[in-house]
């Protein structure tokens, strides 16, 4: 029979991606495809070479961390799901926690950390940053793990715990490295799991979408440590209407549309936390 065009192809993989309940998301791509066919691109260079100030990522024979990643700081990101009578407790806790941490291990500093208000309720989320690297990783691990007074405090924690994961993580060079500030609003963490190959592919693409949305931006990362092919975004909003009015106007920009559209088909899952930042917080 006849051939359907690759947009067409494309269209109908996403919309067997999408779940009922992303019929907003699936408008938007469905816009975003029409858009990018109805402009022809019959280049055969494709979508990379338009790429307007943009460093391209190539593949080669590096690993994907030092292509994707210019600097040797790591980050750990800490999840933990708290019991809903022990939230108070454990704040204190791990307050002390890292107050203790961070003098015993000066290398080792405490960026951010958030209460989920939409999403897993009575979770919290805390970043660290390494500033020498893995040794500085590698070193806190040990010192957690035999200091008298961190293990003491990591106990009592464990008390008001339902849960808890971690990972380790790179930040993307072109994000940069997140700076404890005072933002002045709410956060959004945006995770992704990605098919196993397409970490390039999704760099080279948001190496360019994050010009659209600078302003915003908090932090990227993916992971190294943990589960593997994953990736965090952070934005910052006054607020919900906030939220909606930005991600709204950047459906005006051009350019926006194709960021999307070459994305959303590397993703194997995703999901949204908003978030308020803790009162020890150094990131406000």
């Amino acid at each position: 029979g006849r051939r359907r065009p690759l947009y067409e192809s494309s269209l109908c993989r996403i919309k067997c991606f999408l779940a009922p309940s992303s019929l907003s998301l699936g408008s938007h791509i469905a816009r975003a495809l029409s858009t990018t066919a109805c402009r022809q691109v019959n280049s055969s260079e494709g979508w990379l070479s338009k790429l307007l100030h943009v460093r391209k990522i190539e593949p080669g024979k590096d690993s994907h961390s030092r292509l994707l990643s210019d600097t040797e700081i790591v980050y750990e990101l800490q999840i933990h799901d708290v019991k809903p009578d022990g939230v108070q407790p454990y704040l204190k806790g791990y307050e002390n926690y890292c107050q203790l941490l961070q003098s015993k291990a000066p290398d080792c500093e405490l960026i951010g950390s958030w209460q989920v208000v939409i999403g897993d309720q009575d979770q919290y989320l805390h970043i660290w940053r390494f500033k020498q690297g893995w040794r500085s990783a590698h070193s806190s691990i040990n010192l957690c793990n035999t200091d008298d007074d961190l293990v003491k405090l990591q106990r009592d924690e464990s008390k008001h715990l339902r849960a808890r994961q971690n990972q380790y993580m790179l930040p993307f060079s072109f994000w940069g490295n997140p700076e404890p500030k005072h933002h002045g609003g709410m956060y959004e963490i945006r995770s992704y799991v990605l098919k196993p190959g397409t970490m390039i592919e999704w760099g080279n693409n948001w190496a360019r979408g994050i010009t659209f949305r600078r302003a915003n931006a908090v932090a990227g990362f993916f992971s190294q440590i943990g589960q593997l092919y994953m990736v965090h975004h952070i934005w910052t909003y006054k607020d919900l209407q906030a939220r909606k009015d930005i991600r709204e106007d950047n459906w005006r920009k051009p350019g926006w549309d194709e960021c999307v559209a070459y994305t959303v088909p590397l993703i194997r899952e995703m999901r949204s936390r908003w978030m308020r930042p803790t009162e020890f917080s150094p990131m406000k």
